[in-house]
């Protein structure tokens, strides 16, 4: 009996000790879909029927917001820029600001109204503004719903109202809702400035904007993203947040309540917060490789990509680096990006990744003439 107690005990030490696995856990969530995603590397860690198609309600817009800041960012509109509205723009039902066929309103402005108060009507003006109608802007949510990987995602419309027959084909899963929050957080942070807004106005102060998201003020360090609800899709919502450094997202789709969708995206958000934490391993010096026949005689082996790692906090004290070099020297010419070697990121005996190494830059061949002018130096010196 005794030994069997000793046992128990050292199995119960080591099982405390294990890295915990992504997903290993169980939230019980009270949602149709969920997932929780680390924004920087994409890594999953947390999911529940996360690539069942499912209605999302105006969790849609998130990729309404991708293409309209995509059109912010490569200069095709500009935040200034005066948008009028349509009768068709107008006549959208649900969450509104109430234009009117004609008013006219900034591209800025229309944005705010999606993102705080998930206007369908703001958010058709600026589909239109930008594609000429809401269909051709629709084809372009599809098209890049599939350049990000979105295989569980159609849309037919740029709001979520799922009110016709048509709404039987929008779809998404909370995978995918993941993948297009991670594109519009980290390549077009700008966007944050009107997802973080807990109240604000249009029309010079005269219309109020309230944040439909309430984990924009009472949660810690939120930065958005987008609630969505309809009487087929329930209650969903797309939330995210940052503290030291590491960005989450977490989705659900299909809860009973309003109340259901904050607390669950909250339980995988403190899941995630709690277990896990992003490092960004350097190298204590930048490791070089001998060129042979080269314009220059060495070449910087830098890290191939971004070397941020989403590890178990319980490993941040123990992960070290070594570096292999492929041959202490190689002959020119060398190409930009050329692989030379690899960085292994370790946490005791465990491999947490393998980073190429490669040439930070490029190094010419020298040619006949350089080498004749490189070997009479040499003569010139010794005489």
């Amino acid at each position: 009996m005794k030994r069997a107690g000793i046992f128990c005990l050292v199995v119960l030490l080591v099982l405390g000790c294990m890295p915990i696995c992504a997903g290993a856990v169980d939230l019980e969530l009270p949602a149709k879909g969920a997932v929780l995603m680390d924004a920087a590397t994409g890594t999953v860690l947390y999911e529940q029927n996360s690539h069942d198609p499912l209605p999302l309600a105006s969790v849609t817009k998130i990729m309404t917001m991708l293409l309209i800041m995509e059109a912010v960012d490569d200069g095709r509109i500009g935040y200034e820029d005066t948008v009028t509205a349509s009768e068709t723009a107008a006549a959208k039902g649900g969450s509104q600001i109430y234009l009117k066929a004609g008013e006219t309103m900034t591209v800025r402005d229309l944005l705010k109204s999606v993102a705080v108060s998930s206007a369908n009507d703001a958010a058709c003006a600026l589909a239109e503004h930008i594609a000429g109608s809401e269909a051709a802007f629709v084809d372009g949510m599809n098209a890049r719903a599939k350049e990000l990987g979105m295989e569980n995602t159609h849309f037919v419309n740029c709001t979520g109202l799922d009110d016709d027959e048509n709404a039987k084909e929008h779809r998404s899963s909370a995978y995918d809702i993941a993948l297009m929050s991670r594109q519009l957080l980290t390549e077009h942070p700008g966007i944050k400035e009107f997802t973080t807004i807990w109240m604000d106005t249009v029309r010079d102060g005269t219309f109020g904007l309230a944040n439909t998201n309430k984990l924009v003020r009472f949660y810690q360090g939120a930065t958005g993203l987008k609630t969505g609800y309809t009487s087929q899709a329930g209650f969903c919502l797309s939330a995210s947040a940052v503290r030291e450094g590491m960005e989450l997202i977490a989705v659900v789709l299909g809860c009973d309540t309003s109340a259901e969708r904050f607390s669950a995206c909250k339980s995988m958000l403190d899941h995630g917060f709690a277990g896990y934490t992003l490092i960004d391993p350097k190298l204590e010096s930048v490791p070089q490789v001998a060129v042979k026949l080269g314009t220059a005689d060495t070449v910087n082996a830098v890290p191939a990509q971004n070397s941020a790692l989403l590890i178990d906090k319980s490993q941040k004290n123990t992960v070290n680096i070594q570096i292999t070099i492929d041959a202490p020297e190689i002959t020119a010419p060398v190409s930009k990006g050329q692989r030379l070697g690899t960085m292994t990121v370790r946490s005791s005996e465990q491999t947490l990744a393998q980073i190429p190494l490669v040439a930070e830059q490029a190094v010419g061949r020298l040619s006949f003439g350089d080498l004749f002018l490189r070997l009479l130096r040499r003569v010139c010196m010794s005489a």
